[in-house]
């Protein structure tokens, strides 16, 4: 079992953005994310900067903490620009980078460059040519590609990836086309449960939710011929019925009970007062230096 975290980029650099960054590593975790948007829900109004480079300057200021986004989408990005973006990133971090991916939805991002939202097809359709090309143009060095919604033409990204053959993905996703495109092009699997149960579920609930999830995960895996072990399964947190954070206690009880269903990653928001991710620092930290000792792992 893995603990990460998720940082948001709402801190300015020289006043605590960098040090929360840092205390990450300080206090083990695997793995500090960061949602790669272009402004989020209740932060909208408020400070929010740019993941890429958030995680640059991240890199720069870390050493053993691995770095990632959770998640970045096609809502605003474009495959060729988003490559050259990436393999920069890993060689600066010496190879510590995570792209986690999703198809996104229909928050800020989906209209902010003048576009109509797109549909739950036109979401699926746009992700798969996505994933498909951007898993081209960091394992070819030169690439050239004509699909219905992306193109590229000669696009030169020498000289890589530092790991190899490339960066890993973690592809977030509950249907199954996107769990297709987990079986085949994942490094991990990632998902923040049923979102329908959010409000008014219960924590049984989501836990049989969550099986459920991990079996079709297994099925994708099978159809494509590919053992489900070798995908890590994420899950972050913050958006199922349980409140880990609410105490040491919690989150042993919530850690152990989802490693049962198969997931070796936990990823926890770093706490932001006033918020939805509002928290205990000292309960937070607390877990993040002896919680999964608890488990044994």
């Amino acid at each position: 079992m893995r603990l990460s975290t998720v940082i948001l980029p709402v801190r300015r650099w020289s006043d605590g953005g960098k040090e929360v960054w840092q205390h990450a590593e300080e206090l083990g975790f695997h793995t500090a994310y960061t949602y790669d948007h272009l402004s989020w829900r209740s932060f909208r109004d408020q400070a929010w900067f740019g993941a890429i480079p958030t995680l640059t300057a991240a890199a720069a200021a870390t050493s053993r903490l691995r770095l990632g986004t959770l998640v970045t989408s096609p809502n605003f990005r474009h495959p060729v620009t988003l490559a050259k973006e990436l393999i920069s990133l890993d060689d600066i971090s010496e190879g510590r980078v995570t792209l986690g991916i999703g198809a996104g939805g229909n928050g800020f991002d989906a209209t902010a460059l003048g576009q109509n939202p797109w549909t739950p097809r036109e979401r699926a359709d746009h992700f798969g040519e996505f994933v498909t090309l951007l898993d081209r143009l960091l394992t070819q060095d030169v690439v050239s590609y004509e699909g219905e919604h992306y193109s590229a033409h000669e696009v030169r990204n020498i000289p890589g990836c530092v790991q190899r053959p490339r960066l890993p993905f973690a592809v977030a996703a509950t249907g199954p086309r996107g769990l297709k495109l987990a079986a085949r092009h994942g490094q991990a699997w990632v998902t923040t449960g049923d979102p329908k149960l959010y409000a008014e579920g219960t924590p049984e609930q989501s836990v049989a939710a969550l099986s459920g999830q991990v079996e079709r995960l297994g099925k994708a895996c099978a159809d494509v011929g590919r053992d489900p072990g070798e995908l890590r399964k994420i899950l972050l947190t913050g958006f199922t019925p349980d409140r880990p954070l609410d105490s040491f206690d919690a989150f042993v009880d919530f850690a152990g009970t989802h490693a049962e269903l198969g997931f070796d990653e936990i990823v926890l928001h770093w706490p932001i007062a006033d918020s939805m991710f509002a928290a205990d620092v000292a309960v937070f930290e607390r877990i993040a230096t002896e919680g999964l000792g608890q488990l044994g792992v």
